[in-house]
């Protein structure tokens, strides 16, 4: 176990797990549960200082012990001092703030300093203003396992150039703007996987309710397929983690399930629901990226349309209590999975947190398609949350089709009036469906107050295939 010793004589015997440590951010405010293990029947005296308490535990036959501690309003630093048999020794340089943990696949485990000839946009300006002693990261490295493991293997760094270049980029963005946003220490937790599937981040239990995922938990399954085996990262990389406490979540997921996304909002949403009923602190926030467009045709997936899945992403709001979606259909590349746009994706994470979390008032927000009605060949298109009005980032658009009851979709003219959005085409007399940028590759052109609309669809014909892909590429396989 990738742990913390405490103590520096034969007898010392209490050990924390690695997010236990030195320069470590707890959230503020809160009851705090810190565990590790120590001697079968060692007496463990935890003191607090910012509250001159103490706290009293015996560790357990097999040596596990747990002490549950009041934490106080955003500061620091402090140090947590551990006494057993005589010594005293302690965690130093601790704050007292804002967690959060960040998690999913590449585009969240991408880094400041990019993958190999794939750069993050900004990032040598970033790294060169980055330090903050309060903002603090800790990045968890890979780990796959069929059995929940007991730690995780990382370390807490407060934030400057070698830590953040180091870091994932998204999280950093997210929580840089919450540190400015809100005037207190935050804390980042970022524990994802390139490639990863949503499956792997579940437990086996969760998965019985989609007949679907068929793939067997062995071990010839886990080596074959690592982060793309179900259940592999929630053992390997979260389930250790599980009951630090924390304010919420962000998650950035969801290219590794376009060859299967016709179940992926269920699925999604009964992950969402796991992992809250583990933490055990109710619904707590949960915000994620809609993935951005990329031409998925490169890596031979040409038979799949991921704005299916970036649909399922969209419907996951409604399954998904206090949670939304940050929309990145601007910021997508065509010829690369990993956009490096990765201040967007941080800073409208942090714009959900700070409205929905925070209370934060006169934040723009995301609108998304409510309802189409037809008057003879012209489709009237309106929208939820736009009470600033839609409109074309350039002034028109050539991403709106329509179709009529042949479901033959043709390029439409569109047009914005006080809210709504008219479409129609002179190859379709009597529409009866609109798709706006439901498509591979696209760049999202409809925004409201400075932000992308999601792609949607009017209708539900499906189009998808009848079975996954069974290649992958390492399209999103850092080196």
């Amino acid at each position: 176990m990738a742990c913390i010793l405490l103590g520096m004589t034969a007898h010392a015997t209490v050990k924390l797990p690695s997010f236990f440590a030195d320069n470590m951010v707890l959230q503020q405010q809160t009851d705090v549960r810190i565990w590790g293990t120590a001697d079968p029947g060692e007496k463990i005296i935890v003191l607090t200082p910012w509250d001159k308490r103490s706290y009293s535990v015996t560790a357990r036959k097999d040596g596990y012990f747990e002490v549950t501690i009041k934490t106080p309003q955003a500061g620091g630093p402090y140090n947590i001092l551990f006494r057993s048999q005589g010594r005293t020794v302690g965690l130093r340089n601790v704050l007292f703030g804002e967690v959060w943990i960040c998690s999913g696949q590449s585009n969240m485990e991408m880094q400041m300093k990019g993958f190999k000839a794939q750069p993050v946009e900004g990032a040598t300006e970033e790294l060169m203003q980055c330090q903050d002693a309060q903002l603090r990261l800790y990045y968890a490295k890979r780990r796959v396992s069929l059995t929940p493991v007991d730690d995780l293997m990382g370390t807490w760094r407060a934030a400057d150039a070698a830590s953040v270049r180091d870091f994932s980029a998204a999280a950093y963005f997210f929580g840089k703007a919450l540190r400015k946003a809100l005037g207190v220490p935050v804390g980042l937790i970022c524990t994802a996987y390139g490639g990863a599937a949503c499956e792997a981040w579940m437990k086996a239990d969760w998965l019985k309710a989609f007949p679907k995922v068929t793939r067997e938990l062995n071990e010839a399954n886990l080596n074959k397929y690592k982060q793309r085996c179900p259940v592999s990262l929630y053992n390997g990389q979260l389930a250790p983690i599980i009951g630090y406490a924390i304010r919420g979540a962000i998650w950035y997921q969801g290219e590794d399930n376009v060859d299967r996304s016709d179940f992926y909002a269920p699925l999604f949403a009964r992950m969402v629901e796991g992992w809250r009923e583990e933490w055990k602190q109710g619904d707590f926030p949960f915000y994620y990226c809609q993935i951005a467009p990329y031409d998925y045709s490169i890596i031979g997936w040409q038979q799949y349309n991921s704005a299916f899945l970036r649909e399922q992403q969209l419907k996951a709001e409604a399954l998904i209590p206090n949670s939304r979606m940050a929309v990145l259909m601007d910021t997508g590349l065509e010829k690369g999975i990993h956009p490096r746009k990765k201040r967007q994706a941080g800073e409208r994470l942090a714009l959900l947190a700070l409205s929905n979390t925070y209370g934060m008032k006169g934040l723009p927000d995301f609108a998304a398609y409510k309802d189409v009605t037809f008057q003879g060949d012209t489709a009237i298109v309106s929208f939820d949350r736009s009470k600033e009005w839609v409109y074309f980032e350039n002034g028109t658009s050539q991403n709106f089709e329509v179709a009529g009851a042949d479901r033959v979709f043709h390029p439409a003219e569109a047009w914005v009036s006080r809210n709504h959005v008219y479409v129609k085409s002179a190859a379709v007399k009597h529409p009866v469906a609109v798709r706006y940028a439901f498509k591979d590759w696209t760049v999202g052109d409809l925004m409201h107050d400075g932000l992308p609309v999601s792609s949607f669809r009017t209708d539900d014909w499906e189009s998808l295939p009848l079975t996954p892909s069974n290649g992958k590429g390492d399209y999103n396989e850092p080196r």
